[in-house]
C-alpha cells in the first residue's frame, strides 16, 4: 500500500511521514525516499530507548550494561575487555566504566592474564549469570510485546530486510559481523 505521500507506508500516518511530506514541499526536486526507512529507523530507536526496556530498568540495568553481561553469558567464556568493547559495539572507555559498575555490583569480576599483567579476563559471577537469566525471559516478553502490533509475515520480512541493511552497512563501514 502506498501513502499520501507518495511513499510505502502502512496505513497509518506517523511522524515521519509528516516530516517527509513538509521536504517534498520545500524541495520538490528531492528524492525524499530514504528519510522514510533511515528516519523512521532512528524514530524507532530513540522510542525504544526512551521506553528504556522495563524489565532491564525494574533490575537496575541499562541496556548497554544488559548487553555486557549478555556478552558474557552468550559466548560462555571469559572475554578480555577489547572483545567486549567488540561484542558490545561499545568504546573501550564505556566497557572500561561499565565493568567497573559491575564488578562493583558483584556481577562480573575482572582477573589478570597469568603471562601478560595488561591484559585482564572478565567473567560472570554466580550471581550475573543468575541475574541475566532470570531476566532474558521477561526482556523478550516485554520485546515480543512491543513487537506485537506486526503480523508475524510483516515480522519475518522485517527482521530480513534489517538484516540486509546491517550486513551492508557492517560490510562497507568494515564493522565486525557475526
Amino acid at each position: 500500500m502506498t501513502a499520501t505521500n507518495g511513499g510505502p507506508t502502512g496505513t497509518r500516518q506517523d511522524t515521519v511521514a509528516a516530516v517527509v511530506r513538509q521536504w517534498q514541499s520545500v524541495h520538490p526536486d528531492l528524492d525524499t525516499a530514504p528519510m522514510e526507512i533511515i528516519g523512521r529507523i532512528n524514530r524507532c530507536a530513540a522510542l525504544l530507548q526512551q521506553a528504556e526496556d522495563a524489565p532491564l530498568r525494574r533490575a537496575g540495568l541499562s541496556r548497554p550494561e544488559f548487553d555486557l553481561l549478555g556478552a558474557l553469558r552468550r559466548t560462555g567464556h571469559e572475554l578480555t575487555p577489547s572483545e567486549l568493547t567488540r561484542e558490545t559495539f561499545s568504546s573501550g572507555a564505556a566497557v572500561t566504566k561499565r565493568l567497573k559498575q559491575l564488578t562493583e555490583r558483584g556481577l562480573v569480576e575482572r582477573r589478570g592474564d597469568t603471562r601478560d599483567r595488561r591484559v585482564a579476563h572478565v567473567r560472570l559471577t554466580d550471581a550475573g549469570r543468575d541475574l541475566v537469566d532470570g531476566i532474558l525471559p521477561e526482556q523478550l516478553a516485554y520485546e515480543t510485546t512491543v513487537l506485537s502490533g506486526l503480523a508475524p509475515q510483516g515480522k519475518d520480512e522485517l527482521a530480513t530486510l534489517l538484516g540486509e541493511l546491517l550486513g551492508e552497512l557492517e560490510g562497507r563501514l568494515g564493522a565486525p559481523r557475526g
